[in-house]
This record gives structure tokens, C-alpha cells and sequence, in this order.
């Protein structure tokens, strides 16, 4: 079953656009702003006959301080230090759409932050918030990365840290056979990095970065399923004039 449910998170991965924008004020405020959406003609192409068997709607907004405040008689069963870490997404927009009909698939993570550091690992979000719904264990800590960022005013870091290598090692098998058998598809599968900052950019680690014209924004693209088996390849430093 595990490993059924991997495979169709790299399904997803494989069809989708990911669009992860983080935008940085002179005063280290900001927003960032995680975008997924699925690309129909490329998950028809992977769901095959399935497809046409979808029938769903579901168009929903929520701030995650309302499943907090709606689901507090679970809340409060979790350990001080788990109720910390669900505070951290407290102040998170969430809104998912999924309509069979319109043929519309997205997801839209979004928050506002005071500091960069704060910023948690919004790809959790919703594993956290059915946590507290349903009275679970941590599901999101069943992941094998984890993401984390830091801005000093002058270099920015974003940090993929890889907390469960077995499971690492299961997914790049997965990407393996998913590229053996759909890498000549013509499938829409990118993950984009679009950071603007209030200076301008000095230097950036990763060479495939295109900057803005003005200097202080760029543009990386990955490959979802490469990402899927090799989460580390989208660790970033930007340093700042």
C-alpha cells in the first residue's frame, strides 16, 4: 500500500506544474506563495481509461488556524512541542479546487511572513491539517525531506535536508522506472523557483538560474520526477550585493 501511494504521488508529480514564488521586503518581511496545479493532457496520457472515471468536486479556502480552532478537542491531545510545530502554519491560506468537470486540478499554499527563518514546510500543510481533523499522528513527518530557509539580509539559503534515506532510496528507484517507461511522453512536469529579493543578486549557486532584468529576482526550473528522486537538487544559495 506504501508503496502504491508513492507511486501515485510521482503520478501526480509527473503531471503537474509546481510554481514555489517567494517575494523578500528590505525589512526581511515577505510572502511566499506555492502554486500546484495537474496538467490534464499529461496525467490523461498516465491515467489512461481512469480518467475519463473521475467524478469530483471539491472548491474549498481555509486558514489553518481554523482546523486549529474547529478541531481544538484534538489538538490539545498533542504534545506541547507537536502544537508548536502545527502554530508554525497557523497563519497559512490554504485553497484547494479539484473539479472533474472543469477539468481542474490546483492547489494554492500562501503566507505571509515577518522573517524567513519562520517560513515552514508549506508542502505539510495539508498532511498537518488532516492530522488534527481526524486526531493522527504526525503523517508529515513520514516524509523524506524536509524544506527550510533562511535569509541574514545578504545570503538566502533554501535547505533540503533529507530525514529518511531509506525512503529516499525508494523513490529515486521509483523516478527510475517511472523515466523507464514515460521519459519519451511529452509530459508537463516542472517545479519552478521564482525568488525576488530587495537588492540585487551578487552570485547564485545553481548555474541554471536565469536572473530578471533588474537583478533582484530569477527563475529556476526542475523536472518533477527528477525532483521526486533527488529532492537536494533544488537546495539554493543566493548572495545578495
Amino acid at each position: 500500500m506504501k508503496y502504491l501511494l508513492s507511486l501515485l504521488i510521482l503520478f501526480f508529480f509527473a503531471s503537474c506544474q509546481i510554481t514555489e514564488t517567494i517575494t523578500i521586503n528590505s525589512d526581511g518581511s515577505g510572502t511566499i506563495e506555492i502554486e500546484q496545479i495537474r496538467d490534464e493532457n499529461s496525467y490523461m496520457q498516465i491515467a489512461g481509461e481512469e480518467y475519463s472515471k473521475e467524478n469530483v468536486f471539491q472548491d474549498t479556502t481555509y486558514i489553518f488556524q481554523d482546523y486549529i480552532n474547529k478541531y481544538n478537542e484534538n489538538f490539545v491531545k498533542y504534545k506541547a512541542e507537536e502544537q508548536q510545530l502545527f502554530q508554525k502554519y497557523a497563519k497559512v491560506k490554504v485553497h484547494l479546487k479539484k473539479s472533474s468537470f472543469e477539468k481542474e486540478y490546483k492547489n494554492e499554499l500562501s503566507l505571509h511572513f515577518k522573517t524567513v527563518s519562520e517560513i515552514p514546510d508549506l508542502y505539510k500543510t495539508e498532511n498537518y491539517a488532516s492530522d488534527i481533523q481526524h486526531n493522527y499522528a504526525l503523517t508529515a513527518e513520514n516524509h523524506y525531506y524536509r524544506i527550510g530557509y533562511d535569509f541574514d539580509g545578504k545570503v538566502f539559503k533554501r535547505s533540503v535536508v533529507i530525514i529518511n534515506k531509506e525512503e529516499l532510496e525508494k523513490a529515486k528507484q521509483e523516478s527510475e522506472k517511472f523515466l523507464e517507461r514515460y521519459g519519451n511522453s511529452s509530459l508537463m512536469q516542472t517545479y519552478n523557483l521564482k525568488y525576488h529579493f530587495p537588492k540585487n543578486i551578487k552570485s547564485v549557486s545553481n548555474p541554471k538560474a536565469l536572473i530578471s532584468s533588474d537583478k533582484k529576482g530569477l527563475i529556476i526550473e526542475f523536472p518533477l520526477s527528477a525532483f521526486y528522486g533527488n529532492p537536494e537538487m533544488t537546495n539554493l544559495e543566493v548572495v545578495l550585493e
